[in-house]
């Protein structure tokens, strides 16, 4: 690995001679883990201004210095797509956090529904996750991830211009959804492990916004789900195509 690919995520703002003060855990990161030295040079994102080259100006166990010297990529945006999934058991939530970055997500909406297993999601937690996806598989954006809620509330204040593709084993296939969809705003929506409710599945298929779509004939595992409806969102209306 060259210094270079060392890539670090600092909630600052970027510009060129901007000092940037590392927390204790990035600076146990850079100067303990990576054993980076004063000199060393690595690329810093903060989501907003492209990505930049840092040079270390100070290493210290618990503090450091990074001076920002030149932007060498531009700032990258995913396209409009959210992912709203009931939080899973922690480990399969990480994952799924982690995976939805790097397929190029923009915002992630946890939801609760009747038969969600986890009862709760630290957003925190979820972001800081979403932080590492970042730095790992070289985006420059990290996703916004929004307060748990409950799927009511959150249909209820559904925006008219963001279309839902919602995971639906008993309907047409998704890439026959997709064919003939618009761009523009989007959401997926894959339900928990035990599935929606009777009474959720009727409010999803009465609302207008939500376009149900099967992924195969087969049970996926909510996080397969996720994974498989976000990849061929991406191939159909993203940014692989």
């Amino acid at each position: 690995m060259t210094q270079e690919k060392i890539r670090l995520h600092i909630d600052q703002p970027l510009a060129a001679g901007q000092a940037l003060a590392l927390s204790e855990g990035q600076a146990n990161y850079l100067f303990a883990v990576m054993r980076l030295s004063l000199g060393a040079t690595l690329a810093v994102f903060n989501g907003r201004d492209g990505v930049w080259r840092a040079r270390v100006e100070a290493a210290g166990k618990r503090a450091g210095i990074l001076r920002a010297e030149q932007q060498i990529a531009p700032q990258i945006v995913p396209p409009d797509l959210w992912l709203i999934f009931a939080p899973l058991k922690k480990a399969r939530t990480d994952f799924l956090v982690e995976k939805a970055v790097e397929l190029g997500v923009r915002r992630l909406v946890p939801v609760q529904t009747r038969f969600t297993n986890a009862e709760r999601l630290r957003a925190d937690k979820a972001r800081a996750h979403a932080v590492e996806a970042a730095e790992q598989c070289g985006a420059c954006f990290v996703p916004e991830v929004a307060e748990l809620q409950p799927l009511d509330r959150l249909l209820a204040n559904w925006p008219a211009d963001r279309r839902i593709l919602w995971g639906d084993e008993a309907l047409a296939g998704v890439a026959t959804v997709l064919a003939d969809a618009p761009r523009g705003p989007w959401a997926i929506l894959i339900g928990p492990e035990g599935g929606f409710s009777d009474e959720e599945r009727a409010r999803l298929r009465a609302h207008p916004q939500v376009l149900p779509a099967s992924l195969g004939p087969r049970v996926l595992r909510a996080e397969t789900a996720a994974l498989a409806a976000i990849t061929l969102w991406q191939a159909s209306l993203g940014d692989w195509v």
